[in-house]
């Protein structure tokens, strides 16, 4: 049986980190094990890919992190949302609106 996993495309993992990270800090494992949850297993993010997302957006000044304890009394670094974040987070949900319309006019009529 194929995999039914989905590679996202260019740009949507950031989106999604935003999302997820909208309700509340968590830690890097955490995030990953919430889009799993929320996707149904249609997405799972590697480590290789969300911690340099993760930095990126840091950079970026979209989300902050902070040393934490983890549910297993373990130190992890938690991200939370920026005010940038969130205002971001609106323009990139606005921009995934329209493209996921625009390509579902296409193929409806195409």
């Amino acid at each position: 049986m194929a995999d039914s996993r989905l590679n996202l495309p260019q740009g949507t993992l950031d989106l999604l980190l935003l999302r997820t990270l909208a309700a509340g800090p968590l830690h890097g494992w955490a995030i990953s094990q919430r889009i799993q949850q929320i996707s149904k297993d249609s997405v799972e993010v590697q480590q290789g890919s969300l911690y340099p997302a993760l930095h990126r957006l840091e950079r970026r000044g979209l989300v902050k992190a902070e040393w934490g304890e983890s549910e297993n009394n373990r130190r992890a670094r938690y991200y939370r949302l920026t005010r940038e974040g969130r205002a971001q987070l609106e323009v990139e949900t606005d921009k995934w609106r329209r493209l996921a319309d625009v390509v579902a006019q296409v193929l409806e009529t195409a």
